[in-house]
């Protein structure tokens, strides 16, 4: 059973989201909230697996609720405003209900709840290394992406780019340390502060730059340059 709590200042809406939860076979009730407060001493003492969340509360908003949180449960934002999917996103919610919600609607989010509890990592990276292939979290999907694909990876602040071949960029919130960490080195290589290269994937080095056969030019930064010769070295003839 997944173990869940709804979050809503609003009586009405709060008694549906608990009995939307009681109708589905695979989710049980923890608590029903009517504020943040409530809330937060609910997740202190007790496990809960999944949150469903109004953003719009008084004195704590649903927003800040979650930021204020170390450890996450997953996350499901209800709304009657869609601009709020953006801001969602930044805060790794899985997915946002809108106003007036439907049972279909919630059924639909709850099974995605169901099988991302049950096939991956509830921490805020959602990375999961296997073989040649990894899995990210990006605008509420999961995607896989095969290594042999990726051109390079850019930092985007709190988010990564990661560039693939034959296909646009995706991006998702992770770091950069976390991501490295998660890479095979013998194939993928931190230059700098911002970018790793597929190895695999460089075709031309110009003064310290290295050159992508679509002009792209990452620079090798003076940290990773001993790293990088030696690699260059190993197979320069």
């Amino acid at each position: 059973m997944i173990r869940c709590i709804a979050i809503d200042d609003e009586p009405l809406a709060l008694t549906k989201m608990g009995n939307y939860i009681e109708k589905t076979p695979y989710l049980e009730t923890v608590a029903l909230c009517e504020s943040a407060f409530q809330a937060i001493e609910i997740i202190q003492n007790t496990p809960v697996d999944l949150m469903f969340v109004d953003i719009n509360m008084p004195d704590l908003s649903g927003m800040d609720f979650v930021k204020s949180l170390n450890e996450k449960p997953v996350l499901i934002f209800t709304t009657a405003y869609s601009e709020y999917a953006i801001e969602g996103f930044k805060v790794d919610a899985l997915d946002y209900l809108l106003k007036p919600i439907e049972y279909n609607d919630f059924l639909r989010a709850a099974n995605k709840a169901k099988t991302h509890i049950e096939g991956y990592s509830k921490k805020p990276e959602q990375l999961q290394l296997k073989e040649q292939q990894l899995f990210i979290k990006s605008e509420y999907k999961i995607v896989k992406i095969n290594l042999p694909d990726i051109k390079y990876i850019e930092s985007m602040r709190e988010y990564v780019r990661i560039h693939l071949v034959n296909s646009k960029p995706v991006m998702t919130l992770i770091s950069m340390k976390k991501l490295e960490e998660s890479l095979p080195k013998e194939i993928f290589m931190r230059v700098h502060r911002s970018f790793i290269v597929n190895l695999n994937r460089i075709t031309t080095i110009e003064r310290n730059r290295i050159i992508y056969d679509d002009n792209v030019y990452i620079p090798v930064s003076e940290q990773y340059r001993e790293e990088f010769k030696r690699y260059i070295d190993k197979y320069f003839l």
